[in-house]
């Protein structure tokens, strides 16, 4: 079964940026660089489709007259375009890949954003017999022995990073016919997901996909949720202008304090509620934990 090609997937990542960029019109001399110029940021896809990081990049604009761009890619890959230097910040979800990006002196520090959860997922008749179990290690230990068809975005993303996490800690390594890795998992949840619900197979998935998809979801549903292990923290990393000379250092920081100020919390709070009549992900800076 071929895998995606993850190196192609990060050279159209990077090539789509510096698109943008010649669109823009931003290129400067080195040195240049300022708050005033927009900043760019690689983010993981999750939060870029459910639409929060086009409403934060909106609401800053409107604030402050600096516009912000971003570029997507799965968790491994946007921390790879943070190591081209070619973004200011990243936006990212796999704890291990972002300290290890810190201490390899690429980013400057985590900072803690934002979270929502991911849920095990799969068709209401649940060959496995994992529908209400409390652990999700349980219910993987479950679909593995019966073989059940399971798909993995195999991309080395921060969903594929936490599915692996839990495969971990139930002592397992999946593998075999039923254990499929989507070829085209490095698109993100969304193509992820509905190619789930097309083979009626399980897979886990962060619940702001399976808000934002319900409607074209016909063939699974939730069936394990609720338990700490799969809990999905979303981190801002500035990228180290000590590395990166020519980045947008005071324009990144400026933008991450209003993302973790109580305004750009409140956003996070709200987002989702009028569309969806829930939230789709949880403010987590201090400032963030402290509103009613």
């Amino acid at each position: 079964m071929k895998r995606p090609n993850k190196r192609l997937g990060f050279v159209i990542a990077v090539i789509m940026l510096f698109s943008l960029l010649l669109v823009q019109g931003c290129s400067q001399p080195a040195g240049q660089n300022s708050d005033a110029q927009q900043v760019l940021w690689a983010s993981t896809i999750g939060p870029i489709d459910a639409g929060i990081v086009g409403a934060l990049e909106k609401a800053y604009q409107e604030k402050t007259g600096i516009i912000v761009r971003h570029v997507g890619a799965g968790t491994g890959e946007a921390l790879k375009i943070g190591k081209s230097g070619s973004v200011d910040l990243v936006q990212v979800h796999a704890k291990a890949l972002e300290e290890q990006f810190v201490a390899e002196g690429y980013g400057t520090e985590r900072i803690d954003f934002m979270y929502n959860d991911f849920v095990i997922v799969g068709p209401p008749d649940d060959p496995a017999g994992i529908k209400g179990e409390k652990s999700a290690t349980a219910a993987l230990k479950k679909i593995a022995d019966a073989k059940s068809l399971f798909i993995s975005r195999g991309d080395n993303s921060g969903t594929n990073v936490k599915e692996k996490e839990v495969w971990e800690a139930a002592g397992l390594k999946p593998s075999g016919d039923w254990y499929h890795i989507y070829e085209k998992g490095a698109l993100g949840n969304a193509p992820t997901l509905l190619y789930t619900d097309e083979q009626k197979a399980y897979t886990l998935m962060d619940r702001a996909t399976l808000i934002t998809n319900k409607e074209k979801i016909k063939n699974i549903q939730i069936l394990v949720e609720n338990d700490e292990i799969l809990l999905n923290y979303i981190t801002l990393i500035p990228v180290n202008p000590e590395k990166f000379p020519n980045i947008n250092a005071e324009g990144a920081r400026k933008f991450v304090e209003w993302l973790v100020s109580a305004e750009g919390q409140q956003i996070v709070r709200d987002f989702g509620k009028d569309q969806y009549g829930e939230p789709l992900f949880f403010p987590n800076s201090p400032a963030g934990k402290s509103l009613k």
